[in-house]
């Protein structure tokens, strides 16, 4: 049944629908069009979108609602997730600027708090945190499976008891506390509060005066409850305490991220002239180490065609998705964040993906999220599971009657694949996290794909009915065998 269910689901990608009737051109009426069609046939609850070009504001808007029923406006303040990385490093840039901090110095040097149970942490530089090579992960320390932090200085300390996955610059790998690190070094280096330096040097002179860096979920707007995809539909749900100073903890505005794009593309200044950093500083975050992708809160993109790659982050909560993304040759930035969460709601990608196809000048399409082609086989797959227990089941003392007669052995062995089985949903959460490179629980897996959840589910539950029934229906086979024997 998991073979089956890999082959049914290999190579699925987002299908695109019909292209809404609107000109390639990247205008404030097309990206409302396209946006209205988008949520019309996804039925997305609410987006934000930002959309700049040079230093003009193209649109920067909100559609639809938040989970909470309130209309979404460019000034609706949302959770940017892990978009907050490239701000963080901004802020620890501008201290590179001021001598403060030399990037390939070790973290210890300003931050001797950071300690590890890995004698190789003492070697870790702040280049390598920003860079996420610092050979800090998941697999060694699984942050989000683990009590969650209140401060900066206490999610450093929980680190005291880690390892190392790899040797610090040797390899990359997508880790939160790189930047809860890089945060707290801010905070020691400059003596104020992270959230009180970065909206000061960052946020300020960049005029994001709705933007601010919290320490947790609970301190998002409505918690950061949204929705997730499932079976087509989209189901409203709670978001589980995480703290996100420094990684993932920004709230803003499509009409911030405007403004937030705009220096990006622009060497550091806004619209009106005002610095957040050096043209050389934003130009290190954007340039990934030799043969790596990703930057510093930035990444490489895919190219169209023989242009140039966009430079992009994504950001996910379990009921929140951003994407940021810079096109180089058009000078064009764009923003999304949409309500839903992770995989299951995969739409800030797809409608940046649409953006972008406006900016380069071609007809936008909406593109469906990867659930919605990917739940009805995995729903059709769940019944197959079911409907295969069922029958194994009702044919069980038919099995039992040949098992007893034959050595206990050859039963043990017919019965291993479905010990498999059933182990299939305690693993799940270390199947997703090689998918995703994350380590997870299954609480977080029913955020992250619901409709997987229910067909391991429901592949566990159908072999362990079935190897109960056998094994006791084979137990009561073998006692009529030996009460039947001659004495």
């Amino acid at each position: 049944m998991v073979g089956l269910a890999a082959v049914a689901l290999a190579g699925l990608s987002p299908t695109a629908l019909a292209a809404p009737a609107a000109p390639a051109a990247l205008t404030p009426a097309a990206i409302d069009r396209f946006m209205n069609d988008y949520l019309d046939e996804t039925g997305l609850p609410g987006a934000v979108v930002a959309v700049t070009r040079g230093d003009d504001i193209v649109h920067s808007a909100g559609y639809g609602h938040t989970a909470g029923g309130r209309k979404m406006t460019g000034a609706t303040q949302v959770p940017v997730a892990s978009l907050s990385k490239s701000m963080t490093a901004l802020a620890v840039m501008r201290l590179v600027e001021e001598g403060e901090v030399d990037l390939d110095r070790p973290v210890r040097s300003y931050l001797p708090e950071f300690t590890m149970a890995d004698e190789r942490a003492a070697r870790i530089t702040v280049r390598q945190l920003l860079n996420q090579t610092s050979g800090m992960a998941d697999s060694a320390f699984p942050d989000l499976t683990l009590p969650q932090a209140h401060t900066l200085k206490g999610a450093v300390a929980r680190m005291r008891g880690a390892r190392l996955a790899a040797e610090p610059g040797t390899r990359w790998s997508y880790h939160n506390p790189n930047y809860f690190v890089a945060a707290r070094l801010v905070e020691v280096v400059t003596g104020e509060p992270f959230a009180d330096h970065l909206r000061r040097q960052v946020f300020t002179p960049l005029g994001m005066t709705d933007s601010r860096s919290v320490d947790s979920t609970t301190d998002m707007p409505e918690d950061a409850r949204g929705y997730v995809r499932a079976y087509g539909r989209v189901v409203e749900r709670a978001h589980p305490r995480w703290f996100t100073a420094g990684g993932h903890g920004v709230v803003t505005t499509a009409d911030d991220l405007a403004r937030w794009l705009i220096a990006q593309n622009n060497g550091g200044a806004g619209a009106d002239g005002r610095r957040a950093a050096s043209a050389r500083s934003v130009e290190v975050t954007h340039t990934p180490p030799k043969g790596e992708r990703y930057a510093m809160g930035w990444s490489l993109g895919e190219a169209a065609g023989d242009g140039a790659p966009p430079l992009q982050h994504t950001g996910e909560l379990l009921t929140q998705n951003a994407i940021q993304m810079l096109l180089p040759e058009q000078k064009v930035g764009i923003a999304v964040v949409s309500n839903t969460g992770m995989l299951a709601g995969d739409d800030s990608a797809g409608i940046a993906d649409g953006l972008r196809d406006l900016a380069e000048g071609r007809s936008p399409e909406i593109r469906e999220p990867f659930t919605t082609t990917a739940d009805p086989i995995l729903a059709a797959l769940t019944l197959l599971a079911l409907g295969l227990g069922t029958l194994g089941t009702v044919r069980s003392s038919r099995w039992a009657r040949r098992a007893a007669g034959r050595p206990l052995w050859r039963a043990g062995l017919r019965a291993l694949p479905y010990a498999g089985l059933v182990a299939f949903f305690p693993l799940l959460p270390e199947l997703v996290g090689l998918l995703m490179r994350r380590e997870g629980t299954l609480e977080q897996v029913l955020y992250v794909w619901p409709a997987l959840y229910v067909w391991a589910a429901g592949v566990s539950l159908a072999a362990a009915v079935v190897l109960v029934v056998r094994g006791v229906r084979t137990v009561l086979a073998l006692r009529a065998v030996r009460a039947a024997a001659p004495a």
